[in-house]
């Protein structure tokens, strides 16, 4: 037999094993998703390899544990176990030997296609996958839409598992394809858009009816001002403030560039503008800061007023339809995302907490003054000042247009004592799986 196979053999072992033990206990969703290890196995590309290493890891941890149990219960009940225990240890043995495998010479031998940056694609897979898991696990409720229509049932773990592992492919993909500056200048805008249209598809299905789209089946306005002026009104339901926050941390103010479900809409129009781009002055950027202060005041009062729910809605609508005007009468004529970077209260405080971050776009020495990463941003961050002080402005939000519009490579994103090229590869696992878990998760 040729070493060359020992890899995807230990592997598809490996595989058999666990889907016939998820089988035993009738977990066919468990077991397809087990199965659909195989396709990684045959891909042969590199990504997968580390993948599949790390799920052998901790499979072989997940049959000591099993192993541990099942003797328990021989002992409790008199019966033999040492058999078992043989049986389990060599169970054991085969997933490390597999993981080995992965690791090793042969295993690169096997895993060679697409190397370029597989430890990226590896670890956006893996962040995902636990991202998902994990609010899967812990959420009082089935927060997959997989999991709403196929429920879980004596027999049937609910198909959630299944949406996670798409998920995590996605993620994976996404990092394949904005590897280069210049695909991810391309896709960016696409995959915000498509964000955005999944969210409000299930918006408009909740309201016809269909309950299973609404996260708890209590409706809200969809105006990203309510973030922060949602909890003021209601004196508590912090959790998207908290989600809001927590993406800040990880990704700096690139919520307001990748995940924003509004945003995506004044960006479109932004691109529709057939003149030239007109950027804004920069105290224009701070208006939103003032209606910041006036939405939360105006919460807060119609609070300590008492005024009733239906006109705190109204209000609320208004607000956003305001939002749309904006974009349509400005952002649609000058270019520039007006709504983004002048209307919306929860833009400055992604701003203004992303400098809590580690994130910066930073501009060297070897900067020819071109002006060609102004002519691409459409947060108005990038003014002559701005250059020459060597950083984007106070409305940058991370989104990476200007990287790939530089010709010298000397606009990049920043991580303290990492490269250029490594900080950015980092953002794009980040800013990729947190994309691809508010796809499976992000509802009203």
């Amino acid at each position: 037999m040729s070493r060359n196979l020992l890899t995807p053999l230990s592997l598809m072992f490996c595989v058999l094993l666990a889907t016939a033990h998820a089988l035993r206990f009738g977990n066919i969703i468990e077991a397809l998703t087990v199965v659909a290890a195989l396709p990684m196995i045959f891909s042969r590309k590199a990504w997968c390899a580390e993948v599949l290493a790390l799920s052998m890891l901790i499979l072989s941890i997940f049959w000591l544990y099993v192993g541990g149990m099942f003797i328990d219960i021989r002992n409790s009940l008199g019966q033999p176990w040492i058999r078992l225990a043989l049986i389990m240890t060599a169970v054991f043995g085969i997933s490390i030997a597999a993981f080995v495998m992965c690791c090793s010479a042969t295993g690169k031998k096997w895993f060679y296609r697409e190397q370029g940056h597989s430890r990226y694609r590896a670890s956006a897979f893996c962040l995902t996958f636990l991202l998902c898991f994990t609010a899967r696990s812990k959420a009082p409720f089935d927060i997959f839409l997989a999991d709403r229509f196929f429920p879980a049932d004596r027999f049937f773990a609910g198909a959630g598992l299944l949406e996670i592992l798409l998920l995590s492919y996605y993620s994976s993909w996404l990092v394949y394809k904005m590897a280069d500056p210049a695909g991810m200048r391309k896709i960016r805008p696409v995959i915000w858009l498509l964000f955005s249209l999944v969210f409000f598809s299930q918006f408009i299905f909740g309201i016809a009816g269909v309950d299973k789209m609404l996260m708890t089946g209590t409706l809200h306005v969809p105006v990203p001002a309510l973030i922060a002026a949602g909890p003021v009104f209601r004196g508590g339901g912090y959790f998207m403030p908290v989600l809001f926050t927590a993406s800040i941390f990880i990704v700096g103010p690139a919520w307001c560039s990748w995940l924003c479900y509004i945003g995506a809409w004044d960006d479109r129009l932004s691109r529709m503008s057939g003149k030239k781009y007109h950027p804004l002055k920069g105290w224009i950027l701070w208006l939103r800061l003032v209606l910041l202060i006036l939405v939360i005041l105006a919460a807060y009062l119609m609070r300590i007023l008492e005024v009733p729910g239906v006109l705190a809605f109204g209000a609320a609508a208004l607000f956003g339809i305001a939002g749309i005007a904006v974009m349509l009468l400005f952002s649609r004529r000058l270019g520039v995302m007006v709504h983004c970077s002048t209307f919306c209260p929860m833009g400055i405080i992604s701003n203004l907490l992303g400098k809590l971050s580690l994130w910066r776009i930073k501009i060297n020495h070897e900067c020819s003054h071109c002006g060609a990463c102004s002519r691409v941003c459409r947060y108005s961050a990038l003014s002559i000042r701005d250059i020459e002080l060597g950083r984007p402005g106070i409305s940058c939000t991370l989104c990476g247009d200007c990287v790939s519009a530089c010709g010298h490579s000397s606009i990049d994103y920043h991580l303290p004592f990492l490269s250029a090229e490594t900080s950015r590869m980092i953002f794009i696992v980040l800013v990729s799986s947190l994309h691809a878990v508010f796809l499976g998760v992000a509802r009203i």
